[in-house]
Protein backbone atom coordinates (compact mmCIF):
# COMPACT_ATOMS: atom_id res chain seq x y z
CA UNK A 1 0.00 0.00 0.00
CA UNK A 2 2.78 2.52 0.66
CA UNK A 3 3.85 2.12 -2.97
CA UNK A 4 0.64 3.04 -3.88
CA UNK A 5 -0.01 6.23 -1.93
CA UNK A 6 3.24 7.03 -3.39
CA UNK A 7 2.31 6.85 -6.80
CA UNK A 8 -0.55 9.15 -5.79
CA UNK A 9 1.91 11.48 -4.39
CA UNK A 10 3.73 11.74 -7.25
CA UNK A 11 0.74 12.13 -9.71
CA UNK A 12 -1.13 14.65 -7.90
CA UNK A 13 -0.87 17.44 -10.63
CA UNK A 14 -1.64 14.86 -13.86
CA UNK A 15 -4.61 13.76 -12.19
CA UNK A 16 -6.02 17.37 -11.38
CA UNK A 17 -4.51 18.28 -14.71
CA UNK A 18 -6.79 15.08 -16.51
CA UNK A 19 -10.30 15.75 -13.89
CA UNK A 20 -9.72 19.82 -15.97
CA UNK A 21 -10.08 17.74 -19.46
CA UNK A 22 -13.54 15.57 -18.18
CA UNK A 23 -14.51 19.19 -16.66
CA UNK A 24 -14.41 20.93 -19.63
CA UNK A 25 -16.88 18.74 -21.62
CA UNK A 26 -20.28 19.88 -21.42
CA UNK A 27 -22.58 17.18 -20.70
CA UNK A 28 -25.55 17.73 -20.11
CA UNK A 29 -27.89 15.58 -20.40
CA UNK A 30 -31.01 17.00 -19.82
CA UNK A 31 -30.91 19.19 -22.74
CA UNK A 32 -30.44 17.61 -26.59
CA UNK A 33 -28.40 20.11 -27.74
CA UNK A 34 -25.89 18.86 -25.98
CA UNK A 35 -25.58 15.11 -27.37
CA UNK A 36 -22.26 15.42 -28.99
CA UNK A 37 -20.55 16.72 -25.98
CA UNK A 38 -22.45 13.82 -23.76
CA UNK A 39 -21.40 11.35 -25.99
CA UNK A 40 -17.66 12.94 -26.40
CA UNK A 41 -17.69 12.81 -22.37
CA UNK A 42 -18.38 8.95 -22.82
CA UNK A 43 -15.48 8.53 -24.63
CA UNK A 44 -13.37 10.06 -22.56
CA UNK A 45 -14.41 8.20 -19.76
CA UNK A 46 -13.77 5.24 -21.75
CA UNK A 47 -10.20 5.94 -22.61
CA UNK A 48 -9.48 7.13 -18.78
CA UNK A 49 -10.19 3.57 -18.02
CA UNK A 50 -8.18 1.89 -20.88
CA UNK A 51 -5.34 3.79 -19.86
CA UNK A 52 -5.96 3.11 -16.28
CA UNK A 53 -5.75 -0.54 -16.74
CA UNK A 54 -9.09 -2.28 -17.25
CA UNK A 55 -8.50 -4.72 -19.81
CA UNK A 56 -11.95 -4.63 -21.39
CA UNK A 57 -14.00 -1.26 -22.07
CA UNK A 58 -16.99 -0.64 -23.71
CA UNK A 59 -19.15 2.00 -24.61
CA UNK A 60 -22.59 0.31 -24.50
CA UNK A 61 -25.81 1.64 -26.21
CA UNK A 62 -28.91 2.02 -23.73
CA UNK A 63 -32.80 2.33 -24.34
CA UNK A 64 -36.12 2.86 -22.70
CA UNK A 65 -39.45 3.01 -23.14
CA UNK A 66 -41.42 6.44 -23.30
CA UNK A 67 -45.04 6.75 -24.26
CA UNK A 68 -44.74 3.27 -25.41
CA UNK A 69 -42.31 3.73 -27.77
CA UNK A 70 -38.67 2.94 -27.43
CA UNK A 71 -36.33 5.68 -27.46
CA UNK A 72 -32.08 5.63 -27.55
CA UNK A 73 -30.77 6.46 -24.70
CA UNK A 74 -27.02 7.89 -23.39
CA UNK A 75 -24.59 5.11 -23.37
CA UNK A 76 -23.05 3.13 -20.20
CA UNK A 77 -19.34 3.05 -19.93
CA UNK A 78 -18.57 -0.48 -18.68
CA UNK A 79 -14.90 -1.52 -17.71
CA UNK A 80 -13.33 -4.58 -15.88
CA UNK A 81 -10.08 -5.69 -14.61
CA UNK A 82 -10.63 -9.71 -13.53
CA UNK A 83 -7.36 -10.56 -11.75
CA UNK A 84 -8.66 -13.92 -10.57
CA UNK A 85 -12.35 -15.05 -10.87
CA UNK A 86 -11.95 -16.52 -6.79
CA UNK A 87 -11.19 -13.31 -5.38
CA UNK A 88 -13.94 -10.74 -4.36
CA UNK A 89 -15.50 -8.20 -7.49
CA UNK A 90 -16.22 -4.92 -6.47
CA UNK A 91 -18.26 -2.79 -8.94
CA UNK A 92 -17.46 0.86 -9.30
CA UNK A 93 -20.64 3.41 -10.07
CA UNK A 94 -20.49 6.77 -11.11
CA UNK A 95 -22.39 9.18 -13.68
CA UNK A 96 -20.47 11.73 -16.36
CA UNK A 97 -23.42 13.93 -16.99
CA UNK A 98 -23.92 16.85 -14.84
CA UNK A 99 -26.60 19.25 -14.43
CA UNK A 100 -27.91 22.19 -16.65
CA UNK A 101 -25.19 25.49 -15.38
CA UNK A 102 -28.36 27.72 -15.48
CA UNK A 103 -28.53 30.86 -14.54
CA UNK A 104 -24.62 31.57 -15.58
CA UNK A 105 -25.01 35.16 -14.77
CA UNK A 106 -24.97 34.04 -11.04
CA UNK A 107 -21.20 32.09 -11.72
CA UNK A 108 -18.47 33.70 -11.14
CA UNK A 109 -16.36 32.11 -13.80
CA UNK A 110 -17.76 30.46 -16.82
CA UNK A 111 -19.18 26.72 -15.88
CA UNK A 112 -17.06 24.50 -18.24
CA UNK A 113 -13.88 26.49 -17.44
CA UNK A 114 -12.59 24.74 -14.41
CA UNK A 115 -10.53 27.26 -12.32
CA UNK A 116 -8.86 26.73 -8.96
CA UNK A 117 -9.74 29.08 -5.94
CA UNK A 118 -9.83 29.15 -2.40
CA UNK A 119 -12.41 29.77 0.26
CA UNK A 120 -13.39 29.69 4.47
CA UNK A 121 -14.11 26.38 3.75
CA UNK A 122 -11.81 25.07 1.51
CA UNK A 123 -8.18 26.90 2.39
CA UNK A 124 -6.05 24.66 0.28
CA UNK A 125 -8.26 25.50 -2.84
CA UNK A 126 -10.99 24.14 -4.54
CA UNK A 127 -12.42 22.93 -8.34
CA UNK A 128 -14.77 25.29 -9.66
CA UNK A 129 -16.77 24.05 -12.42
CA UNK A 130 -20.40 22.36 -13.13
CA UNK A 131 -19.34 18.62 -12.21
CA UNK A 132 -16.75 18.89 -10.20
CA UNK A 133 -18.70 17.54 -7.28
CA UNK A 134 -21.51 16.08 -8.78
CA UNK A 135 -20.50 13.84 -9.93
CA UNK A 136 -17.33 13.93 -12.29
CA UNK A 137 -14.90 14.96 -9.91
CA UNK A 138 -15.94 11.55 -7.21
CA UNK A 139 -16.24 9.36 -10.12
CA UNK A 140 -12.87 9.84 -10.92
CA UNK A 141 -11.10 9.74 -8.13
CA UNK A 142 -11.96 5.77 -8.65
CA UNK A 143 -10.48 5.74 -11.81
CA UNK A 144 -7.20 7.45 -10.28
CA UNK A 145 -7.27 4.94 -6.79
CA UNK A 146 -8.09 2.40 -9.40
CA UNK A 147 -4.73 3.40 -11.85
CA UNK A 148 -2.74 3.49 -8.75
CA UNK A 149 -3.50 0.11 -7.44
CA UNK A 150 -2.93 -1.71 -11.17
CA UNK A 151 -0.03 0.62 -12.18
CA UNK A 152 1.86 -0.44 -8.51
CA UNK A 153 0.97 -4.24 -8.77
CA UNK A 154 -1.47 -3.83 -5.31
CA UNK A 155 -4.34 -4.67 -6.92
CA UNK A 156 -6.42 -7.06 -4.53
CA UNK A 157 -9.39 -8.04 -6.01
CA UNK A 158 -11.25 -7.78 -9.00
CA UNK A 159 -13.08 -4.60 -10.30
CA UNK A 160 -15.93 -3.42 -12.99
CA UNK A 161 -16.73 -0.39 -13.36
CA UNK A 162 -20.31 1.50 -14.71
CA UNK A 163 -20.54 5.01 -15.35
CA UNK A 164 -23.78 5.88 -17.14
CA UNK A 165 -24.62 9.06 -18.60
CA UNK A 166 -28.41 9.68 -17.33
CA UNK A 167 -28.01 10.18 -13.67
CA UNK A 168 -29.37 13.99 -14.21
CA UNK A 169 -32.71 12.95 -15.66
CA UNK A 170 -33.62 10.19 -13.64
CA UNK A 171 -31.67 7.31 -15.09
CA UNK A 172 -34.28 5.81 -17.34
CA UNK A 173 -32.51 3.62 -19.61
CA UNK A 174 -30.27 2.73 -16.18
CA UNK A 175 -32.69 -0.05 -15.12
CA UNK A 176 -32.88 -2.00 -18.62
CA UNK A 177 -29.74 -1.72 -18.90
CA UNK A 178 -28.95 -3.44 -15.56
CA UNK A 179 -31.26 -6.13 -16.04
CA UNK A 180 -30.03 -7.11 -19.49
CA UNK A 181 -26.34 -7.27 -17.94
CA UNK A 182 -26.60 -9.26 -14.14
CA UNK A 183 -24.16 -11.15 -15.19
CA UNK A 184 -22.05 -8.46 -16.73
CA UNK A 185 -22.32 -6.80 -13.98
CA UNK A 186 -22.65 -9.40 -11.12
CA UNK A 187 -20.30 -8.43 -8.13
CA UNK A 188 -19.96 -8.51 -4.20
CA UNK A 189 -20.55 -4.81 -3.35
CA UNK A 190 -21.31 -1.41 -5.31
CA UNK A 191 -19.17 1.73 -4.40
CA UNK A 192 -20.48 4.78 -5.02
CA UNK A 193 -19.11 8.11 -4.44
CA UNK A 194 -22.05 10.56 -5.21
CA UNK A 195 -22.51 11.09 -1.50
CA UNK A 196 -20.92 13.73 0.99
CA UNK A 197 -18.95 14.32 4.47
CA UNK A 198 -19.51 16.12 7.16
CA UNK A 199 -16.80 18.29 7.32
CA UNK A 200 -13.11 17.69 5.87
CA UNK A 201 -12.41 17.03 10.09
CA UNK A 202 -15.01 14.82 10.36
CA UNK A 203 -15.65 11.95 8.34
CA UNK A 204 -18.83 10.27 7.72
CA UNK A 205 -20.40 7.22 5.40
CA UNK A 206 -23.87 7.68 4.24
CA UNK A 207 -26.19 4.23 5.20
CA UNK A 208 -29.57 5.79 3.75
CA UNK A 209 -30.73 8.28 1.02
CA UNK A 210 -34.43 9.53 0.22
CA UNK A 211 -36.40 8.57 -2.24
CA UNK A 212 -38.38 10.64 -5.06
CA UNK A 213 -41.11 11.14 -6.75
CA UNK A 214 -40.93 14.25 -9.36
CA UNK A 215 -43.82 15.45 -11.36
CA UNK A 216 -44.83 18.63 -13.57
CA UNK A 217 -48.46 20.12 -13.14
CA UNK A 218 -50.16 22.11 -15.59
CA UNK A 219 -53.42 24.59 -14.56
CA UNK A 220 -55.36 25.77 -17.70
CA UNK A 221 -57.94 28.56 -17.56
CA UNK A 222 -59.25 30.03 -20.44
CA UNK A 223 -58.49 29.13 -24.12
CA UNK A 224 -56.15 32.26 -24.51
CA UNK A 225 -53.96 34.70 -22.75
CA UNK A 226 -56.61 37.79 -21.90
CA UNK A 227 -56.37 41.31 -21.01
CA UNK A 228 -56.30 41.78 -17.64
CA UNK A 229 -58.27 44.72 -17.56
CA UNK A 230 -60.70 43.70 -19.54
CA UNK A 231 -61.32 39.94 -17.78
CA UNK A 232 -59.61 40.18 -14.53
CA UNK A 233 -61.63 39.63 -11.26
CA UNK A 234 -64.40 37.91 -13.55
CA UNK A 235 -62.26 34.83 -15.56
CA UNK A 236 -60.07 32.23 -13.10
CA UNK A 237 -56.59 33.13 -13.70
CA UNK A 238 -54.14 29.78 -13.61
CA UNK A 239 -51.13 31.22 -11.82
CA UNK A 240 -53.33 32.75 -8.83
CA UNK A 241 -55.20 29.26 -8.61
CA UNK A 242 -51.65 27.09 -9.32
CA UNK A 243 -50.42 29.23 -6.26
CA UNK A 244 -53.21 28.61 -4.16
CA UNK A 245 -53.06 24.74 -4.89
CA UNK A 246 -49.39 24.44 -4.04
CA UNK A 247 -50.31 26.18 -0.28
CA UNK A 248 -52.65 24.02 0.48
CA UNK A 249 -50.32 21.01 0.15
CA UNK A 250 -48.37 22.07 3.48
CA UNK A 251 -50.06 23.35 6.67
CA UNK A 252 -48.75 25.60 9.22
CA UNK A 253 -46.46 23.13 11.32
CA UNK A 254 -44.43 21.83 7.94
CA UNK A 255 -46.88 18.78 7.40
CA UNK A 256 -47.73 17.98 4.13
CA UNK A 257 -51.81 17.30 3.80
CA UNK A 258 -51.80 14.87 0.78
CA UNK A 259 -54.51 12.00 2.49
CA UNK A 260 -52.01 8.54 3.77
CA UNK A 261 -49.27 10.21 2.70
CA UNK A 262 -47.66 9.38 5.63
CA UNK A 263 -48.59 5.46 6.09
CA UNK A 264 -45.94 3.88 4.90
CA UNK A 265 -43.49 6.49 6.34
CA UNK A 266 -40.81 4.60 8.71
CA UNK A 267 -41.10 5.01 12.09
CA UNK A 268 -37.32 5.77 13.10
CA UNK A 269 -36.81 4.76 16.75
CA UNK A 270 -36.01 7.27 19.43
CA UNK A 271 -32.55 5.52 19.92
CA UNK A 272 -31.37 6.66 15.99
CA UNK A 273 -32.57 10.09 16.57
CA UNK A 274 -30.72 10.11 19.83
CA UNK A 275 -27.66 9.32 17.59
CA UNK A 276 -28.81 11.54 15.19
CA UNK A 277 -28.64 14.32 17.75
CA UNK A 278 -24.97 13.32 18.62
CA UNK A 279 -23.81 14.33 14.89
CA UNK A 280 -21.49 17.19 14.69
CA UNK A 281 -24.02 20.18 13.66
CA UNK A 282 -24.13 23.96 14.40
CA UNK A 283 -27.46 25.52 13.17
CA UNK A 284 -26.07 29.28 13.35
CA UNK A 285 -23.72 28.36 10.94
CA UNK A 286 -25.99 26.07 8.55
CA UNK A 287 -27.78 29.49 8.48
CA UNK A 288 -25.02 31.91 7.61
CA UNK A 289 -23.88 29.79 4.87
CA UNK A 290 -27.11 29.79 3.67
CA UNK A 291 -28.10 33.50 3.83
CA UNK A 292 -30.84 32.75 5.59
CA UNK A 293 -32.26 34.25 9.33
CA UNK A 294 -34.46 30.87 10.48
CA UNK A 295 -34.97 27.36 8.95
CA UNK A 296 -38.40 26.14 8.47
CA UNK A 297 -39.59 22.65 8.45
CA UNK A 298 -42.01 20.18 10.01
CA UNK A 299 -43.19 20.44 13.34
CA UNK A 300 -41.64 17.94 15.98
CA UNK A 301 -37.78 17.34 14.19
CA UNK A 302 -34.29 18.89 13.77
CA UNK A 303 -32.75 20.50 10.63
CA UNK A 304 -30.82 16.84 9.96
CA UNK A 305 -34.18 15.30 10.87
CA UNK A 306 -36.16 16.61 8.42
CA UNK A 307 -33.49 16.42 5.32
CA UNK A 308 -32.81 12.56 6.02
CA UNK A 309 -35.80 10.67 8.45
CA UNK A 310 -38.66 12.63 7.00
CA UNK A 311 -40.29 12.98 3.66
CA UNK A 312 -40.91 16.42 2.40
CA UNK A 313 -42.37 18.05 -0.35
CA UNK A 314 -41.23 21.35 -2.49
CA UNK A 315 -41.84 23.29 -5.68
CA UNK A 316 -38.74 23.13 -7.67
CA UNK A 317 -39.76 25.53 -10.64
CA UNK A 318 -43.09 27.62 -11.19
CA UNK A 319 -44.18 29.54 -14.56
CA UNK A 320 -46.89 31.00 -16.40
CA UNK A 321 -47.91 34.26 -18.40
CA UNK A 322 -45.51 36.87 -18.98
CA UNK A 323 -42.20 36.81 -17.14
CA UNK A 324 -40.36 38.95 -20.19
CA UNK A 325 -38.60 42.88 -19.91
CA UNK A 326 -41.34 45.11 -18.63
CA UNK A 327 -45.17 45.07 -18.31
CA UNK A 328 -47.79 43.17 -19.77
CA UNK A 329 -51.29 43.02 -18.14
CA UNK A 330 -51.89 39.46 -19.38
CA UNK A 331 -54.04 36.66 -17.48
CA UNK A 332 -52.10 33.72 -18.69
CA UNK A 333 -54.48 31.16 -20.10
CA UNK A 334 -51.74 28.06 -18.28
CA UNK A 335 -49.20 28.24 -15.68
CA UNK A 336 -47.16 25.40 -14.43
CA UNK A 337 -45.08 24.03 -11.69
CA UNK A 338 -42.22 21.50 -11.12
CA UNK A 339 -43.00 19.44 -7.82
CA UNK A 340 -40.83 16.94 -6.61
CA UNK A 341 -40.77 14.26 -3.13
CA UNK A 342 -38.74 13.19 -0.97
CA UNK A 343 -39.62 9.94 -0.15
CA UNK A 344 -38.53 7.49 3.09
CA UNK A 345 -38.52 3.94 3.41
CA UNK A 346 -41.10 2.57 3.26
CA UNK A 347 -42.76 4.91 1.03
CA UNK A 348 -43.06 4.08 -3.06
CA UNK A 349 -43.02 6.25 -5.67
CA UNK A 350 -45.53 4.91 -7.42
CA UNK A 351 -48.33 4.67 -4.84
CA UNK A 352 -47.24 8.94 -3.83
CA UNK A 353 -47.70 9.54 -7.34
CA UNK A 354 -51.20 8.24 -7.18
CA UNK A 355 -51.72 9.99 -3.71
CA UNK A 356 -50.83 12.86 -5.10
CA UNK A 357 -52.69 13.22 -8.17
CA UNK A 358 -55.67 12.14 -6.92
CA UNK A 359 -55.37 15.02 -3.95
CA UNK A 360 -54.13 17.77 -5.85
CA UNK A 361 -57.03 17.79 -8.65
CA UNK A 362 -59.76 17.73 -5.54
CA UNK A 363 -58.01 21.18 -4.86
CA UNK A 364 -59.11 22.44 -8.58
CA UNK A 365 -61.72 24.89 -8.30
CA UNK A 366 -64.14 24.11 -11.67
CA UNK A 367 -62.77 26.96 -13.51
CA UNK A 368 -59.77 25.50 -14.54
CA UNK A 369 -58.69 21.55 -15.49
CA UNK A 370 -55.21 20.09 -14.33
CA UNK A 371 -52.92 17.75 -15.66
CA UNK A 372 -50.51 16.04 -13.43
CA UNK A 373 -47.21 14.99 -15.74
CA UNK A 374 -45.55 12.19 -13.47
CA UNK A 375 -41.35 12.47 -15.22
CA UNK A 376 -39.31 10.20 -12.84
CA UNK A 377 -38.48 8.81 -9.31
CA UNK A 378 -37.16 5.95 -7.23
CA UNK A 379 -37.16 4.18 -3.96
CA UNK A 380 -35.69 4.65 -0.39
CA UNK A 381 -32.56 3.04 0.19
CA UNK A 382 -30.79 2.06 3.06
CA UNK A 383 -27.17 0.16 3.88
CA UNK A 384 -26.44 -2.10 6.55
CA UNK A 385 -23.30 -0.95 8.82
CA UNK A 386 -22.73 -4.37 10.19
CA UNK A 387 -21.40 -6.45 7.10
CA UNK A 388 -18.22 -6.62 5.27
CA UNK A 389 -18.82 -4.11 3.07
CA UNK A 390 -19.52 -1.48 5.58
CA UNK A 391 -16.64 -2.66 7.78
CA UNK A 392 -13.96 -1.77 4.54
CA UNK A 393 -15.51 1.51 4.45
CA UNK A 394 -14.67 2.74 8.08
CA UNK A 395 -11.48 0.95 8.53
CA UNK A 396 -10.44 3.11 5.16
CA UNK A 397 -11.95 6.27 6.38
CA UNK A 398 -10.42 5.77 9.72
CA UNK A 399 -6.81 5.49 8.20
CA UNK A 400 -6.98 8.35 5.87
CA UNK A 401 -8.67 10.65 8.27
CA UNK A 402 -7.12 9.87 11.51
CA UNK A 403 -10.32 9.52 12.93
CA UNK A 404 -13.63 7.05 12.90
CA UNK A 405 -16.26 8.32 10.54
CA UNK A 406 -19.78 8.76 11.90
CA UNK A 407 -22.87 6.76 9.98
CA UNK A 408 -25.15 8.99 8.81
CA UNK A 409 -28.65 9.26 6.64
CA UNK A 410 -29.16 12.08 3.93
CA UNK A 411 -31.44 13.49 1.88
CA UNK A 412 -30.62 13.59 -1.71
CA UNK A 413 -32.23 10.61 -4.11
CA UNK A 414 -29.27 7.56 -5.73
CA UNK A 415 -31.55 4.93 -7.26
CA UNK A 416 -28.44 3.10 -7.37
CA UNK A 417 -28.96 2.06 -4.35
CA UNK A 418 -32.81 0.55 -4.19
CA UNK A 419 -32.13 -0.58 -8.06
CA UNK A 420 -29.03 -2.73 -7.55
CA UNK A 421 -30.35 -4.41 -4.44
CA UNK A 422 -33.13 -4.99 -6.31
CA UNK A 423 -31.77 -6.72 -9.22
CA UNK A 424 -28.45 -7.57 -8.37
CA UNK A 425 -29.36 -8.21 -4.95
CA UNK A 426 -26.34 -6.84 -3.87
CA UNK A 427 -25.58 -3.54 -0.90
CA UNK A 428 -24.11 -0.12 -2.38
CA UNK A 429 -21.60 1.49 -0.15
CA UNK A 430 -21.89 5.18 -0.34
CA UNK A 431 -17.94 6.58 0.27
CA UNK A 432 -18.53 10.31 -0.58
CA UNK A 433 -16.17 12.49 -0.33
CA UNK A 434 -18.21 16.02 -1.52
CA UNK A 435 -19.12 18.70 1.57
CA UNK A 436 -23.08 19.89 1.67
CA UNK A 437 -21.68 23.19 1.30
CA UNK A 438 -19.95 22.39 -2.47
CA UNK A 439 -23.22 23.85 -4.46
CA UNK A 440 -23.99 21.14 -6.71
CA UNK A 441 -27.17 21.76 -8.87
CA UNK A 442 -26.23 25.57 -8.36
CA UNK A 443 -24.28 28.28 -9.84
CA UNK A 444 -20.54 28.11 -8.61
CA UNK A 445 -20.26 24.31 -7.99
CA UNK A 446 -16.95 23.38 -6.44
CA UNK A 447 -15.14 20.45 -5.10
CA UNK A 448 -12.50 21.03 -2.36
CA UNK A 449 -8.77 19.50 -3.63
CA UNK A 450 -8.66 18.09 -0.15
CA UNK A 451 -11.30 16.23 -0.88
CA UNK A 452 -10.74 14.98 -4.10
CA UNK A 453 -6.84 13.87 -3.25
CA UNK A 454 -8.80 12.09 -0.02
CA UNK A 455 -10.67 10.60 -2.07
CA UNK A 456 -8.19 8.81 -4.15
CA UNK A 457 -6.00 7.97 -1.40
CA UNK A 458 -8.99 6.79 0.76
CA UNK A 459 -10.19 3.88 -1.79
CA UNK A 460 -7.05 1.88 -2.50
CA UNK A 461 -7.50 1.07 1.66
CA UNK A 462 -11.11 0.07 1.19
CA UNK A 463 -9.90 -2.44 -1.36
CA UNK A 464 -7.37 -3.95 0.87
CA UNK A 465 -9.92 -4.02 3.89
CA UNK A 466 -12.41 -5.54 1.94
CA UNK A 467 -10.07 -8.30 1.02
CA UNK A 468 -9.55 -8.94 4.12
CA UNK A 469 -12.57 -8.81 6.19
CA UNK A 470 -13.73 -11.38 3.25
CA UNK A 471 -11.42 -13.56 3.45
Amino acid sequence: MQKTQEYIAQNKQRFLDELFELLRIPSISADPKYKADVLRCADFVAQSLRDAGCDKVEVCPTTHQKDGQTKAGYPIVYGEKIIDEKLPTVLVYGHYDVQPPDPLDLWDSPPFEPVVKTTKIHPQGAIFARGSCDDKGQTYMHVKAFEAMVKTGSLPCNVKFCVEGEEEVGSPSFRPFVEENKEKLACDVILCSDTSIIANDIPSITTGVRGLAYLEVEVTGPNRDLHSGVYGGAVANPANVLADMISKLIDKDGHITIPNFYDDVQVVSDAEREAMAREPFNLDNYKEDLGIADVQGEKGYSTNERTSIRPSLDVNGIWGGYTGEGSKTVLPSKAYAKISMRLVPHQRPEKVYDQFETYFKSLAPASVKVKVTRMHGGTPGVTPTDTPEYKAAHLAMAKTFGKEPIPKREGGYIPIVALFKDVLKKDSILIGFGLNSDAIHSPNEHYGLFNFYKGIETIPYYYQHYVELKK
